[in-house]
């Protein structure tokens, strides 16, 4: 399973993955994408309408579309030639939390995702998606980070 999200991290992963795990046709590698939950409460005097809350839905749903549409352009696209099955899977919610169920819910051998490298304090803030899956996840979990060049 690789962790797929609008980012050039993730994006880099899954060729990382494409062009050194060389997964073969018995294989089937899941793009695991997670859409963000629609917040319901902004703050002090501040409360999203239902219009609004629509509008954020039907957003993260073209945005998953899109990054899968590119995710499938990568993994036809490869170097080599793979004739790798390839399934999608978009999940709603904390995308720590929802990546590692996703790889519960599909006894994936190996979960795969891009580190954004962001420096602690940010870390500290958001919380690192691949940090927490290191620890919680049901299988291995390979840490793909982009070269800085």
């Amino acid at each position: 399973m690789v962790a797929v999200d609008e980012s050039e991290q993730s994006m880099y992963a899954l060729k990382w993955v494409l062009d050194n795990l060389r997964p073969t046709g018995s294989d089937t590698l899941i793009l695991c994408h997670v859409k963000r939950l629609p917040v319901t409460y902004g703050g002090p005097g501040f409360v999203l309408t239902p219009e609004v809350i629509a509008y954020l839905e039907k957003y993260e749903e073209r945005n998953a579309k899109n990054i899968m549409k590119k995710s499938r352009e990568i993994c036809s696209g490869s170097q080599a030639s793979y004739d790798v099955k390839v399934e999608e899977k978009i999940v709603k919610g904390d995308a720590r939390e929802s990546l590692c169920e996703a790889v519960k819910k599909s006894e994936a051998d190996m979960l795969v995702v891009g580190s954004h490298g962001y420096g602690t304090i940010k870390r500290a803030l958001l919380g690192s998606v691949s940090d927490y899956c290191a620890h919680h996840a049901k299988c291995p979990v390979l840490i793909v980070k982009k070269p800085h060049h």
